[in-house]
C-alpha cells in the first residue's frame, strides 16, 4: 500500500468510529431502527466517497504546524475536524444536488435519487403502499432534511471532542461563518444563472471571482488550515524577533490572504479542465458549457473577443442541442448530436471552436504562469527564522507559521491536469 493510500486509509477508519458516534447518539435520543438505518447510510452514501483533499489537509497542516508526526490523541482530534470540513461538504453537495435537479454525482445517482435506505413493510392491512413505490421508493425530499443533519452533526462531534478545548468557541464560530460565507456564494451563482434562462450580460470575470471566493474557497481551502491553527493553539498575533528587527504577524489573516488566491487559481483550474482535458483524464465529460456555468473560459472570452465572435457565444453557449438560440425550432430541440466526449450538440462545438480561435490555451497558460508566481512571493514573504515570542515578550509555545503550509497546497495543484 502506498503512503498516500496508507494515509487514506488510516483517515477512514476515523470516519467509522464517528459515524457510529452520531448514530448512537440518536439511539440515545429514542430514535426507531428504521430512522438509525436511514441516518447511517446518509453518512456512509454521502460522505466518504469523494477525494477526501479537504479533510486530509486538515492532519496534513496541524503536522507541519507541530513540526512532528500526531500522536494518537492529536490525530483522532485532527480527524474529527477533518471530518467535519467533510460532512460540511457532504451537506452541501446533497442541497445542491436537489437544487440544481442533478443526476449522477461521484459516479453514482445522487442522493435524493438513491433508493431508500429503509423501508419497512406496511404494519397492517389498512396502510396504503402500492407495490411499485414500496419495492423502489426513492430517498426523495426527505434529502433536504438529510442535509440539515450532516450540517448538524458537526456541532455534535464538535461538542463531544473540543469542548474542553481553548479555542472550542473559535472553532465553532469559523465553521458557522464558513457555512454563511459559501451559501452566501451559492445565492451568487443561482441568481447569476438561473435555470433556464441564459443571458451572458449577467457574466463578468468580476462575477466569477465573488462566486469562486464565497463558494468554494473559503470551506476548501481556508477552513481546512484555519482549523489545524485553532487546534494546534496558534494565536491571533506574535511577533518574530530578529538581532536586528522585530516582525509582528497576524496569521489567520495571512493565512487567508494566501488561501483565498490559492482557492480561486484552483476553480479557474477546474473551469479551464472542463473545456480542455479529454473525458479519459479528466474523469468525467465537462458540462459547464451547455449548462451555463459562470466559467473563468466564457468570462475570458466575452473580454477578447470581436462583436461577431460574441454573437456566436449568446447564440450557442449554455444550449443542449445543434440549433443555435433564434433559430426556427431552436425553442424545441432538445437532441444533441455531439461527438463522444461532448456533452451537448453542435452548439457547444461552436463555442470550443471559438475558445480555440482566440487561443483561450496561451492565456490559461500565460494566467498560470502569473499566478504561480504571485502565489510563490506571498508565501516566500513569511518569517520563518527568527526567535517567535508571545504578547509578552516570553518564547510562545507553538513554532508559528509555516511556508510549508501553504506551499504543499500549491504544488499538488499547479498544472495539474485533472
Amino acid at each position: 500500500m502506498s503512503d498516500k493510500a496508507a494515509r487514506r486509509a488510516k483517515f477512514e477508519g476515523v470516519f467509522n468510529r464517528i459515524r457510529n458516534e452520531l448514530v448512537d447518539n440518536c439511539k440515545q435520543e429514542g430514535l426507531p431502527a428504521e430512522a438509525l438505518d436511514w441516518y447511517r447510510a446518509n453518512l456512509d452514501y454521502n460522505t466518504p466517497g469523494g477525494k477526501l483533499n479537504r479533510g486530509l489537509s486538515v492532519i496534513d497542516t496541524a503536522e507541519i504546524l507541530k513540526g512532528r508526526p500526531l500522536t494518537e490523541e492529536e490525530y483522532v482530534k485532527a480527524a474529527v475536524l477533518g471530518w467535519s470540513v467533510e460532512l460540511l461538504q457532504a451537506y452541501f453537495l446533497v442541497a445542491d444536488d436537489i437544487m440544481d435537479s442533478s443526476i449522477t454525482r461521484r459516479s453514482q445517482p445522487c442522493w435524493y435519487l438513491a433508493p431508500a435506505p429503509a423501508v419497512t413493510a406496511p404494519s397492517s392491512e389498512s396502510a396504503s403502499f402500492t407495490s411499485s413505490t414500496h419495492k423502489h421508493p426513492a430517498v426523495g425530499m426527505v434529502a433536504i432534511n438529510d442535509s440539515f443533519m450532516l450540517n448538524s452533526a458537526i456541532y455534535h462531534l464538535l461538542r463531544n471532542h473540543f469542548r474542553s478545548h481553548p479555542r472550542y468557541i473559535d472553532i465553532v464560530d469559523i465553521f458557522h461563518d464558513i457555512t454563511y460565507k459559501t451559501e452566501m456564494g451559492q445565492l451568487v451563482d443561482l441568481v447569476t444563472a438561473p435555470e433556464g434562462v441564459v443571458d451572458l450580460a449577467r457574466f463578468s470575470l468580476e462575477r466569477h471571482r465573488l462566486i469562486v471566493t464565497y463558494k468554494t474557497a473559503y470551506y476548501s481551502f481556508h477552513l481546512p488550515v484555519a482549523l489545524a491553527m485553532l487546534m494546534c493553539n496558534i494565536p491571533e498575533t506574535y511577533s518574530v524577533q530578529l538581532p536586528q528587527s522585530t516582525t509582528t504577524l497576524k496569521p489567520y489573516d495571512l493565512a487567508l490572504s494566501i488561501l483565498i488566491p490559492l482557492g480561486e487559481y484552483f476553480q479557474v483550474q477546474d473551469d479551464f479542465l472542463d473545456f480542455s482535458a479529454t473525458p479519459e483524464v479528466l474523469g468525467k465529460i465537462g458540462t459547464d458549457i451547455v449548462d451555463n456555468k459562470c466559467s473563468w473560459c466564457v468570462n475570458t472570452v466575452m473580454g477578447l473577443c470581436t462583436p461577431q465572435q460574441r454573437l456566436i457565444l449568446d447564440r450557442n453557449y449554455g444550449r443542449k442541442g445543434d440549433l443555435e438560440a433564434g433559430a426556427e425550432g431552436a425553442d424545441t430541440e432538445q437532441k444533441a448530436h455531439g461527438q463522444d466526449g461532448e456533452a451537448g450538440g453542435l452548439c457547444e462545438k461552436r463555442v470550443k471552436e471559438l475558445y480555440e480561435a482566440i487561443g483561450l490555451r496561451k492565456v490559461y497558460a500565460e494566467y498560470e504562469a502569473g499566478v504561480y508566481k504571485r502565489l510563490n512571493e506571498l508565501i516566500d514573504s513569511i518569517p520563518e527564522e527568527g526567535v517567535i515570542v508571545d504578547e509578552h515578550g516570553q518564547k510562545a509555545e507553538h513554532q508559528g507559521m509555516k511556508r510549508q503550509v501553504f506551499r504543499s497546497f500549491l504544488e499538488k495543484i499547479y498544472r495539474r491536469s485533472k
